[in-house]
């Protein structure tokens, strides 16, 4: 399974410096941002699966950019963990009531910040714990490198299947194709985005046997979903 991005929100050199150290030792993979203008812009070049968020930030407070994440509707589930100082309880209460999953009061030791983030992916993106992928009657077996639909087994390329993985961890969310080539291909310089439809249209004929309902929704100028309601109304 691909490694979950964490996005670092921090201007502390040092601080930010030990934060990706022990993230990557935990098989983590970062991006790193030291103030909250450059962390919404990276938000928006690449999206995170969760965000450890400095409350202390120039420019924009952390508060802030939790508050704009949670308004915008392709970040409003991004999971979020704030980093702070300020321990007092009306500061924890603010912090969660304006959209933070966790809240955790500095100074803390990396080993409890691991755990936290892996306690909120759990909570909040199971696939990232699970060996067995499922979706409607389609499942992936992630150690057997296996696909099926009901009994049916598929036969899947390696893009293809790091394409349908990728959409079974993140189910019903609408991709566009510049992101699934970032996190499917990996941003490779020499690959466009018409591969990705290429891509995406063989999956799709490999999925849907006789009288199976189409599990991929094309959305128009947006990208592409693996969507269970789109199959029951379109079958």
């Amino acid at each position: 399974m691909s490694r979950p991005l964490i996005l670092i929100v921090e201007d502390e050199a040092a601080l930010q410096k030990l934060l990706a150290y022990n993230l990557r030792a935990a098989d983590f993979e970062t991006m790193q941002a030291y103030d909250g203008e450059e962390a919404l812009t990276l938000i928006a070049e690449r999206e995170p699966d969760l965000v450890l968020l400095d409350w202390m930030l120039p420019q924009l407070s952390g508060i802030e950019i939790c508050r704009q994440l949670r308004r915008r509707s392709e970040t409003a589930s991004m999971p979020i963990i704030m980093l702070t100082a300020r321990g007092e309880e009306p500061d924890r209460l603010r912090g969660l009531d304006t959209g933070a999953d966790d809240y955790i009061t500095k100074p803390f030791s990396p080993a409890e910040l691991i755990a936290r983030i892996r306690a909120v992916l759990r909570r909040v993106r199971p696939a990232f714990t699970d060996q067995i992928l499922s979706f409607h009657d389609l499942r992936m077996d992630l150690t057997a490198h296996r696909v099926f639909r009901r009994d049916r087994e598929i036969h899947l390329s390696p893009t293809e299947f790091r394409l349908l993985r990728h959409l079974l961890e993140n189910p019903g969310r609408v991709f566009s194709r510049s992101a699934l080539l970032d996190r499917v291909w990996g941003g490779e310089l020499d690959i466009e985005l018409r591969t990705v439809d290429a891509t995406v249209r063989r999956l799709r004929r490999a999925l849907n046997g006789d009288d199976e309902a189409d599990l991929l929704r094309t959305v128009r100028a947006e990208g592409y979903s693996l969507d269970h309601k789109f199959a029951e109304s379109a079958h």
